[in-house]
């Protein structure tokens, strides 16, 4: 039988094989590591178009929370105004009663009697002035509890004629305005 050498053969192949596996194996290397690198860019795109996404919410909420400022002012400036407002249309209102409550005044003050001062603290009036006689004061003080717009006269003092030298004698008074609650019934 013949002598037949298999091994350069053998040899050439198996020489074959490792060099098709090392391309292989260089090839699945090049191959996972493009791969990789495309995951990574695309991971690193979401990421960009994530934090792009975030920094214009940020400028979103920078904008609205200026607005949120400018609206704050805008009602506190409303807040203004309005208690301007209220308080304007109360002194409308009370610019009738204040005129009704001297006319009332005038109607209740008898012959013989003169003010000579009107002093209003709250719903309180103080009336000084001079009379005749002790007998116009207590008339003077029927005539505001009769009114409807003026109630509860108490005289603080009354100086008689005799020692004030004029001939009248001086007296004050304090009463209740009723105005005030007369407008808020209406």
């Amino acid at each position: 039988m013949a002598n037949i050498n298999l091994l350069p053969w053998r040899e050439a192949l198996r020489k074959k094989r490792q060099r098709d596996f090392a391309l292989m194996l260089l090839g699945g290397i090049v191959a996972a590591a493009g791969v990789m690198g495309g995951w990574h860019l695309y991971v690193q795109h979401l990421i960009d178009n994530q934090q792009a996404r975030n920094a214009y919410l940020q400028r979103e909420i920078a904008a609205l929370d200026e607005k949120i400022k400018e609206i704050r002012d805008i009602e506190k400036t409303r807040n203004e105004i309005i208690t301007r407002m209220d308080v304007i249309q109360r002194l409308q209102e009370s610019r009738p009663a204040v005129v009704h409550m001297m006319d009332e005044l005038v109607n209740t003050v008898p012959d013989g009697t003169f003010l000579l001062q009107l002093t209003q603290r709250g719903n309180g009036l103080t009336l000084a002035g001079r009379a005749q006689s002790n007998a116009r004061v207590s008339s003077y003080m029927r005539n505001i509890e009769k009114n409807e717009w003026l109630a509860s006269p108490d005289l603080r003092f009354v100086e008689n004629k005799d020692t004030t030298g004029t001939g009248f004698s001086h007296f004050q008074l304090m009463a209740q305005n009723l105005t005030k609650r007369r407008e808020k019934a209406k």
